[in-house]
């Protein structure tokens, strides 16, 4: 079965099903988010019962940001906010860019896989609790949508995502002629004026008494919005009330004075179809709720919507944390809310423009604009620098008297050339593109100004981050061990999961080291905190515990010896240690603990149990510490599992139930493949989500029935997508196959056999 390849008809019953949602639950605003191609941002898809520029700072929302939408598919559960002030305290950034009296929810909508959102809205009138039944038909309607979504997609046509809304209209019934005549007169008999605005402000119906009260024809002002045909209501205070009455569907009112010297009252009445409004003149007791006055006929205010933008990507800004994120968030957010086509994203490294991100332009014209020197009068991005005050450009005309060459880079039809600025010096430029002309309003010239202060600030911050990071980064990975030793009758797999907070680096390490051909050793530790200092501490005991394992030395004695270099360090940092040494011929594991948690020991026929090492204390702490030994025979099919407490400690849970977990979760998984083992642990124990400690997971098995294996039998990069499989959960991997290194995956294993079995012998495999 094929589709029939038209948009509307791939959409059409998508967008029947969601406006009958939003009916039957009687919610005044609906809008439906998709995940995005990557599925890292969600994309709003549907809007229904408010206009489309309402929505702008909210049409992409990254999945990892704290808002309702996200967490409702982050943690696939419904989120209900039943009141202002509960907004306020969950989710205050949301409460901030939206201040109004509301109820809202937000559902995943998933199927056999996760779609998206489903956010609903109703007026503050409506009950602050939600019934089971509520829920219920909320989480029915989810599936409906996720099943056509489906549907959709093994038909061969998924529905677009990532393209600007579709704005469905809301049904107000039929209405025949006579009944609108009737309607017309009874308005005009009313004291006052009365007139009436669709959900996008525009004026739809106006009274012969408003247009004599307003100072204009109907002709004038049908079809137009108040504050851009009225000059004197073009102040934000006028606007926010109109908002506050789409959005809360509530009934609300001012006062605004009507040059030179008229007080007008204006009463505004809300539904799912549109605004009425009642002016009056003032009286002479003004309103409780007015304090008039007259903004100077100066420069036009912004725009409460601008306002609002402003002060929602602002709140934005302050929480990216990279350059990339920088990137992300003026493409996905600060582009849309100027309607730009088109960015360019620089900083100034060493005398030069340097690109660090773009949107909607060709891979050969960025590499032609990149690296241009910060005095270029090829664009007008120099200049812009150099002064410090931005430049915009309504046509291409005005771009040729400026700068004779830039027209012709690019089809680019408008440009505004944002510098960013700290302390007064430059640290890059923004760059706002438009496919046809575009006039640059005052207004909208200032709020551009003004954002690009702030993105200066979040760039700088950024790149400060991204240099901390990967100079950590590049201390941790390489003291990390990059591949993990053949040894025979032993068969290895180890992961390495970074923070999601914080530096995203960390203390944890582990290591496997060959003794000889009869012994081998197995190390797994936790050095306090996520920082720089961490990181180097966390060398320091891997190389003093291989130092003194290459000796022979028993594993007590190891931590002993390693414990005293610890304190001889001085570094205030404590750390944990579980120390295991394998000896192949005598046929037995002697281990030995710092503190750790407990290995977990699973035996063929027996299931997985936590292994009662006695722990010494942590290594640091008291000089003279002891680490007794603890011992177990070496048996075919014996497997243990050496892990951090990152993958054990959840608040509000008992760490002895948590390990009882994980050890219930080792005991049913597959030890044919200890990757796929080790892999589907972490993934049943939930660490894609938000990790605030790193994790650390060694698996070792022994026994001669198992298939030989290859050192280094790792994915490659090319197994796991562009990014390898820590792209998308921060997995830390390493492998050698192909030549190509994943830094996150170390296996090891035993060695490979020939076709007689003899080790080491050629033609295995």
């Amino acid at each position: 079965m094929t589709s029939t390849g038209d948009p509307a008809a791939d959409t059409g019953a998508l967008d029947a099903a969601f406006a009958e949602t939003v009916r039957r639950t009687g919610a005044s605003i609906g809008a439906l988010y998709l995940l995005g191609p990557d599925e890292q941002v969600l994309c709003m898809d549907v809007l229904c019962g408010a206009p489309a520029d309402f929505a702008a700072p909210w049409t992409r929302v990254p999945l990892a940001a704290p808002a309702p939408v996200a967490d409702a598919v982050r943690e696939e559960r419904m989120v209900w906010l039943g009141s202002q002030e509960q907004m306020a305290r969950s989710y205050p950034r949301t409460a901030m860019a939206l201040p109004y009296p509301l109820a809202l929810v937000a559902a995943p909508v998933t199927g056999v896989r996760c779609w998206g959102t489903l956010l609903l809205m109703w007026p503050a009138t409506r009950p602050p609790h939600m019934t089971r039944r509520e829920q219920g038909h909320i989480a029915s309607s989810c599936r409906r949508l996720a099943r056509l979504l489906e549907e959709a997609f093994e038909h061969g046509k998924p529905l677009p995502r990532g393209g600007p809304p579709r704005v469905l209209p809301t049904s107000t019934g039929h209405r025949l002629a006579t009944q609108a005549m009737a309607a017309a007169d009874f308005a005009e008999r009313l004291p006052g004026g009365s007139c009436a605005l669709d959900l996008q402000g525009h004026f739809t119906y106006l009274s012969d008494s408003a247009c004599d009260l307003l100072g204009r024809s109907a002709g004038q002002l049908l079809g137009t919005l108040p504050w851009q045909s009225l000059r004197w209501l073009d102040e934000p205070p006028y606007e926010e009330r109109y908002r506050a009455a789409v959005i809360s569907r509530e009934p609300v009112a001012f006062t605004a004075c009507r040059p030179p010297d008229r007080w007008l009252d204006f009463h505004l009445y809300p539904d799912a179809s549109g605004i009425s409004v009642r002016i009056v003149p003032t009286g002479a007791q003004s309103l409780p709720w007015s304090a008039p006055h007259q903004l100077p006929d100066t420069t036009p205010p912004a725009r409460a919507g601008r306002l609002y933008q402003l002060t929602h990507l602002a709140a934005a800004l302050t929480e990216v944390v990279g350059v990339q994120d920088v990137v992300d968030l003026v493409a996905d957010q600060i582009m849309p809310a100027f309607s730009a086509q088109g960015l360019v994203l620089s900083t100034a490294e060493a005398g030069r423009l340097r690109i660090t991100g773009h949107r909607g332009y060709d891979p050969e014209i960025i590499e032609r604009l990149d690296g241009l020197s910060l005095d270029t009068s090829f664009t007008p991005a120099g200049r812009a620098m150099d002064s410090g005050t931005p430049e915009f450009f309504s046509d291409t005309e005005e771009m040729r008297r400026a700068s004779p060459e830039a027209p012709r880079i690019s089809d680019k039809q408008a440009w505004a050339f944002l510098p960013l600025i700290i302390s007064g010096r430059p640290v890059g430029i923004c760059i706002l593109s438009y496919d046809r002309p575009h006039v640059f309003p005052a207004e909208e010239r200032a709020v551009m100004a003004s954002l690009a202060g702030l993105i200066a600030q979040a760039l700088d911050r950024a790149r400060l981050y991204d240099t901390k990071h990967e100079l950590a980064h590049g201390l941790q990975q390489a003291l990390l061990p990059r591949a993990l030793p053949v040894v025979a009758g032993l068969r290895v797999a180890a992961r390495y999961l970074p923070a999601t907070r914080g530096m995203d680096i960390g203390g944890d390490f582990y290591d496997v080291l060959r003794l000889g051909d009869n012994a081998a050793a197995a190390v797994i530790g936790d050095v306090q905190g996520h920082n720089v200092a961490a990181a180097a501490l966390m060398g320091q005991v891997r190389t003093g515990v291989h130092a003194h394992a290459a000796l022979g030395t028993a594993p007590g004695s190891v931590l002993s010896r390693t414990n005293r270099l610890l304190i001889d360090l001085a570094p205030d940092l404590f750390t944990s240690c579980l120390y295991a040494h394998f000896d192949f011929v005598g046929g037995r594991v002697t281990l030995a603990s710092a503190g750790h948690p407990p290995p977990l020991l699973r035996l063929p026929g027996h299931g997985t149990r936590p292994l009662d090492v006695t722990p010494g204390p942590l290594l640091g702490i008291d000089p003279d510490a002891e680490f007794p030994g603890t011992e177990i025979p070496l048996t075919p099919g014996l497997m243990l599992a050496f892990y951090t407490d990152g993958l054990i400690e959840t608040p509000g849970v008992d760490l002895d139930d948590a390990i009882a977990g994980l050890a219930g979760l080792l005991t049913q998984a597959d030890d044919r493949d200890l990757d796929r083992l080790v892999d589907d642990l972490l993934d049943k124990a939930r660490t894609t989500g938000q990790r605030t400690d790193d994790i650390a997971l060694l698996v070792l098995r022994h026994g001669g029935d198992e298939p030989a294996t290859r050192a280094g039998r790792a994915a490659t990069v090319a197994d796991h997508g562009a990014d390898g499989a820590g792209a998308a959960d921060g997995v830390a991997r390493t492998g050698s196959a192909g030549g190509r290194r994943d830094p996150h995956r170390r296996t090891g294993g035993t060695p490979p056999r020939g076709r007689h079995g003899t080790p080491g012998e050629p033609g295995a495999g």
